[in-house]
């Protein structure tokens, strides 16, 4: 008698190796059409703040993914880009979201300083690393899989947003409502790092505003009568750096101050604009309480505090390491150890692993420079990239 052996909970299914080798010759095969594709993307300027740049891509790409087999769908925001939604049937289960933005930091017109061009093995551009290379890698995926199996093995969701470089405060919820219908969720932000380490944890995001009011008075005649905001909030400022708690992921900036009118006045208001990053979702709570608490110094000023963790970090729950370390073994398979890394930057990815949804991020470009002058991609990073999203998506 023959006994069967069932599958460890843990055991990982992936692609034969054979499998996943000939993807990655499919996609060097067709690196220079996805360099085009991104070549293209990136001369299409498209900062969050223009509405009209943002859904020139948006179109673009709607176009691309319906002449693929996909189903474009927009949905209308009216003071950000439109957020492009593209749905794949597929085999079974269901869908993988791929998650990204078409969104960039660079105003328009910053394509004649920062040509898109190619140097070195690099391809150059406003955008390029964050994350329009992302996006082409998305098509070449798809196109794949199509041709590799006809249909895909699973349905597949794309969601590229147009305001995420700005908070994603318009996408959330279509981000969040899409999450909660799918098996996983794979983002094709930027790796971490010129290893190209994917990114299995990322810190959340708040900001506070801190206003303390005083009382103006004429610096010289009345000095004595006045009472200055600036000199409170002065005061307040080293109270909330000690909130600081770097081996426990937590840290405050105090990035943005402003205060007074004349420099004959004793400034009777001031405000401060506090970035906030943890590590971990509990301790949002006690860092809320603890500036919320603040006591003024002075005790005729009058402070304020307004402001929240907007992002929620992204922990790397059993989830988060179930998919990487399926990515690992793929990325094995290819000839190269995958790292990952716990960055303090949030993406749309903080989102979705915040509902429990298995989420891996950091599968894009590889390269260096984001949001900078010198961003670029490494062209050669390319094809295996695209291999491993592909196998992923495969054993998922």
């Amino acid at each position: 008698m023959v006994k069967r052996v069932q599958p460890s909970k843990d055991a990982v299914s992936l692609p034969a190796n054979g499998t996943v080798a000939s993807h990655l010759r499919h996609f060097e095969e067709r690196k220079d059409e996805i360099v085009q594709t991104i070549r293209n993307l990136v001369e299409i300027e498209s900062p969050s703040d223009n509405k009209q740049a943002v859904d020139r891509v948006g179109t673009l790409l709607a176009g691309r993914f319906e002449g693929i087999g996909g189903h474009a769908k927009f949905h209308r925001v009216q003071d950000f880009g439109d957020h492009l939604q593209v749905d794949f049937a597929g085999k079974r289960g269901k869908p993988v979201l791929l998650l990204g933005h078409y969104d960039t930091v660079y105003p328009l017109g910053t394509l004649a300083s920062m040509p898109c061009r190619t140097t070195d093995g690099r391809l150059c551009g406003p955008g390029v690393l964050d994350m329009k290379s992302g996006i082409a890698m998305m098509l070449a995926v798809i196109e794949g899989l199509l041709a590799w199996h006809g249909e895909l093995p699973r349905p597949l969701t794309v969601l590229l947003v147009s305001d995420e470089e700005v908070g994603s405060d318009s996408s959330r919820h279509i981000t969040e409502s899409l999450a909660k219908k799918s098996e996983a969720v794979l983002v094709l932000e930027p790796s971490y790092g010129l290893q190209g380490a994917v990114k299995t944890a990322r810190k959340g995001v708040g900001e506070y505003t801190l206003k303390v009011t005083g009382k103006a008075a004429h610096s010289g005649l009345d000095f004595e009568k006045g009472q200055s905001a600036v000199l409170e909030l002065a005061r307040q400022i080293p109270v909330i750096a000690k909130l600081t708690a770097l081996k426990r992921g937590i840290t405050l900036n105090v990035g943005l101050v402003q205060g007074g009118t004349r420099v004959n006045v004793i400034p009777a208001e001031a405000t401060a604009t506090l970035d906030v990053r943890i590590a971990h979702m509990k301790d949002a709570a006690a860092i809320d309480r603890k500036l919320r608490r603040l006591k003024p110094f002075n005790r005729k000023c009058k402070l304020e505090i307004k402001g929240g963790v907007n992002r929620p970090p992204m922990e790397r729950t059993a989830g988060v390491a179930a998919l990487y370390k399926k990515a690992a073994e793929i990325a094995k398979q290819l000839g190269w150890k995958l790292g990952e890394a716990a960055v303090g930057g949030g993406s749309d990815g903080n989102f979705t692993a915040g509902l429990g949804i298995p989420t891996l991020d950091g599968l894009g470009g590889v390269g260096d420079g984001a949001h900078a002058p010198h961003e670029f991609i490494v062209i050669s990073e390319l094809p295996r990239r695209a291999a491993l999203v592909a196998a992923l998506i495969e054993a998922v």
